[in-house]
């Protein structure tokens, strides 16, 4: 069954046997996943083999169970039995004497400083946006027009606000503790000087200032981060053009267009950091739009395939396929014709179409959503997070809603590529997992596999549209983390593992190297805030009341267990 618009108009529920026949099984050592790929997105890092017999195994699969959390309106980070957190870091907290950590925490991503100790390393965190409110004391709401009273050190701090943060942490003692001043330490900005990765200057520049609407990620076989440029037009506007293509500047959400006159098309991108030095690039040959994330695939030749999805209503998945080893420059972007199951190629010198709209290769990427749906490809329903099963090796993306369709709980697109290779320019699609009170979960976001393949799920419920009774959301309360089994008594089931207080979401799920913590983002709890002196929501509940995303590490036995459980061969019928 193929999956487009069409479909996903539907809601189209699965039950559990249809989605265990989805989901699939197989050995390790059947699926054609390089080793890499554990490492890939908002995964997980390698670890050493769990060694125990398969008979032994098999007996813990038959007898795990997972408890799931009811839905919950409480203002808390509420979690299932056999887990607890502690906050890492969140934000306002110092990370050197000159830097602290940026708000609205998204992706997050771990890496150790060396391969046999995974409780010493790195950790990357995005800082999406911002709330005026509490970031530069600006309280918008107050004013007809808030642009006229927006003043420059407001902006100065904003900006500094957005971007990512590098921290080091160690675990002490059962937590993890940042690592101040640590030489790793260092921020990123909607004001750091960041290249662009191309041989055509951009808007005359060959380097871009800062980077902002950091969303989702991912990490490369060379361990450097990869973070995604979003809702980019929030900051310094867009440029749009008429049916006579002639260009206009439609102005920033957020004003800072009115102080600094950066070009819109400077941003958009898929931006690579690196740890160890602190150098940035961004990657023109992806594409300029609202990636949500960038998740990689190593060839066994070590060419790179990039899978991003477009985060807006009718826009598209995109897949990047390099032609030279390790490049994320040299290639070919195709975007997806869901419909008809093909990759649709952006190469401006093969495609007659877009030679006759565009002016050249530079033109088509930073152009990249006009050139996608001039040559045919699918208009989805926000594609957002992109993983890849360990086992199957299917493709899967979460479609989180489209409220001009009418489809208000999304569903998860699966991709099927021909033959199991990651560069075919064939593939099917199919619903994987349709979101409803069927299936207990609306909105999904963030996806990741642990060690042993069992797939975690966050969702995204607005918090304007959060908790009201008259919308479409009322049975799933708070926004959480999801959990689904892929073995034992509960395969198969989505199952709520965690609570998100309110207002929040949670995002960036990675496991550390050893399965044993998740580290997760509380993303802008009580956003729905007007007034500081009473927010909508108070955690992580410090003496000031103020709420603060934070980054958190969820620990415990039930982690333990399903990160234990390895992938091995199950010949039993479900």
């Amino acid at each position: 069954m193929y999956i487009g618009l069409r479909i996903t108009e539907f809601s189209v529920m699965y039950g559990r046997r249809k989605f265990i026949s989805f989901i699939g099984k197989a050995s390790l050592g059947a699926a054609t996943i390089p080793p890499f790929l554990t490492s890939c997105g908002n995964t997980t890092t390698p670890s050493k083999t769990f060694v125990q017999s398969d008979e032994a195994r098999l007996n813990t699969l038959r007898k795990l169970a997972v408890e799931g959390l009811n839905p919950s309106d409480q203002d808390d980070l509420l979690l299932s039995n056999g887990l607890n957190y502690h906050t890492v870091i969140k934000w306002g907290d110092q990370i050197s004497d000159d830097d602290f950590f940026g708000f609205n925490n998204d992706f997050t991503c771990f890496i150790p400083l060396n391969e046999d100790d995974p409780s010493d390393g790195l950790l990357w965190v995005n800082h999406e946006n911002m709330d005026p409110l509490f970031v530069s004391d600006f309280n918008y709401r107050e004013f007809d027009n808030p642009k006229e009273y927006h003043t420059l050190e407001q902006v100065d701090k904003e900006m500094y606000s957005v971007g990512g943060s590098i921290v080091r942490i160690k675990r002490e003692g059962g937590k993890w503790m940042p690592v101040k001043n640590d030489p790793h330490n260092r921020r990123f900005t909607a004001k750091t000087p960041i290249k662009l990765n191309w041989d055509t200057p951009i808007e005359g520049k060959t380097t871009a200032i800062g980077t902002n609407s950091n969303c989702s990620g991912g990490i490369t076989p060379w361990n450097t981060f990869l973070t995604c440029e979003e809702n980019y037009h929030n900051c310094f506007g867009e440029i749009t053009y008429d049916k006579d293509d002639i260009p206009s500047k439609t102005p920033s959400r957020y004003g800072w267009d009115e102080f600094y006159d950066y070009p819109p098309e400077h941003y958009g991108w898929v931006v690579e950091i690196d740890p160890k030095n602190g150098s940035a690039q961004k990657h023109i040959a992806l594409g300029r739009f609202a990636h949500e994330c960038c998740t990689l695939y190593e060839l066994e030749d070590k060419r790179i395939v990039a899978y991003s999805g477009d985060d807006k209503a009718n826009e598209h998945l995109y897949k990047f396929v390099s032609s030279v080893p390790g490049s994320l420059k040299e290639g070919t972007l195709y975007v997806a014709d869901t419909v008809n199951g093909k990759w649709l190629s952006l190469d401006w010198e093969s495609q007659p179409i877009l030679k006759g709209k565009f002016k050249d290769q530079t033109e088509v990427l930073i152009r990249v959503r006009e050139a996608a749906k001039l040559i045919g490809a699918t208009e989805l329903n926000r594609p957002e997070d992109i993983e890849i099963d360990p086992i199957t090796g299917n493709v899967l993306v979460s479609l989180t809603n489209n409220y001009g369709k009418k489809d208000f709980h999304g569903s998860i697109l699966k991709v099927e590529e021909t033959d199991g290779k990651f560069d075919s320019l064939t593939f099917k699609a199919s619903t994987f997992l349709a979101g409803g009170e069927e299936n207990g979960f609306s909105c999904p976001d963030n996806l990741a596999f642990d060690l042993s393949g069992n797939l975690w799920i966050t969702s995204d419920i607005s918090g304007r549209a959060m908790n009201k009774e008259d919308g479409p959301y009322p049975p799933f309360k708070n926004n959480s983390l999801f959990v689904v089994p892929r073995y034992g008594k509960d395969e198969g089931k989505v199952i709520r593992i965690a609570s998100a207080p309110r207002d929040a979401e949670f995002t960036g799920p990675w496991f550390s190297p050893d399965g044993t913590t998740l580290f997760l983002s509380v993303q802008h709890p009580g956003e729905q805030t007007t007034d500081l002196q009473n927010p909508t929501s108070r955690w992580p509940f410090d003496e000031d009341g103020v709420p603060k995303p934070a980054v958190v590490a969820i620990t415990g036995d039930l982690i333990e267990k399903m990160n234990k459980l390895r992938l091995i061969e199950m010949n039993e019928p479900s």
